[in-house]
């Protein structure tokens, strides 16, 4: 099953048929018996047309996790280097605590076909693709979106405090295009996909599986939610495998599509 947020409401899709749902959106993603209530919606004549489809989230935060995987260690490693952090990021990624970090608030979040952005002050910029996990209040996966954590890797590289500069603005975070609702963890030969379009001309194309990331999805949302509450739930990206060439940068107008087996596609073009 799969679940949208429209401008009308909620919609569920079950196999090629919608459903329109009444519930509040933030109300819905914390159900207790939230398989269970959208099995029943199945049952009922609500059928609907999708339209358009929203970023899928209400007043939950959006936390991502960084090095979570072996390129994009390599690729912190290499832009922090002379920053004096050559070893730093090899040392998040070999030890116990993960890194998580503070990405977005809602009204900062793009939906599908939306625009993302980069930052004026910054000459280097990519985009991550990632698996993001929906998460509920209680700390419970309750199903998988895809996230696209825009990053400033020149102001990152140039020093690791300048973290938050490098992720955290206005429309550097993008989600959807739905939630697949599924408890169980997704398996390792689940594919990630990313094309990134310039003047509808193909200009880097990527891919890596679940297989490749270090941290479990449960121990990463175990560690956000130490000591941390989350009434609306919330969403965690769980880091990157694909990483453009450092000679690459985004430009205005250029397109990114990133697709997740299962999921579908989420594209966006660069403001």
């Amino acid at each position: 099953m799969k679940l949208y947020r429209t401008s009308k409401g909620p919609v569920l899709q079950s196999d090629q048929r919608y459903y329109r749902l009444t519930s509040d959106w933030d109300a819905l993603i914390n159900r207790g018996d939230l398989i269970e209530y959208l099995n029943s919606q199945i049952a009922t004549d609500n059928q609907t047309e999708l339209g358009g489809a929203l970023a899928p989230i209400g007043a939950q935060e959006v936390w991502a996790a960084g090095v979570t995987y072996y390129r994009s260690r390599t690729a912190r490693m290499e832009e922090s280097q002379q920053a004096g952090g050559g070893n730093f990021y090899d040392r998040v990624y070999n030890a116990e605590r993960p890194e998580l970090f503070f990405k977005s608030s809602a009204h900062r979040v793009a939906g599908p076909g939306e625009v993302v952005r980069i930052r004026k002050d910054s000459k280097w910029n990519v985009p991550e693709p990632e698996l993001t996990l929906a998460i509920n209040s209680k700390g419970e996966i309750i199903g998988y979106t895809i996230g696209n954590d825009m990053s400033s890797r020149d102001i990152e590289g140039e020093n690791p405090l300048y973290l938050p500069q490098a992720k955290v603005y206005d429309r550097s975070c993008a989600l959807g295009p739905c939630i697949l609702i599924d408890s169980e963890l997704l398996v390792g030969s689940t594919e990630i996909r990313m094309r990134l379009e310039r003047s509808e001309e193909e200009v880097f194309q990527g891919s890596t599986t679940l297989a490749q990331l270090k941290r479990s999805p449960r121990e990463l949302v175990e560690y956000l939610f130490r000591d941390n509450s989350f009434p609306a739930g919330c969403f965690l990206l769980t880091g990157t495998g694909i990483v453009p060439p450092d000679d690459f940068t985004l430009q205005s107008g250029d397109r990114i599509e990133i697709s997740i087996d299962g999921i579908g596609t989420l594209a966006n073009v660069v403001d």
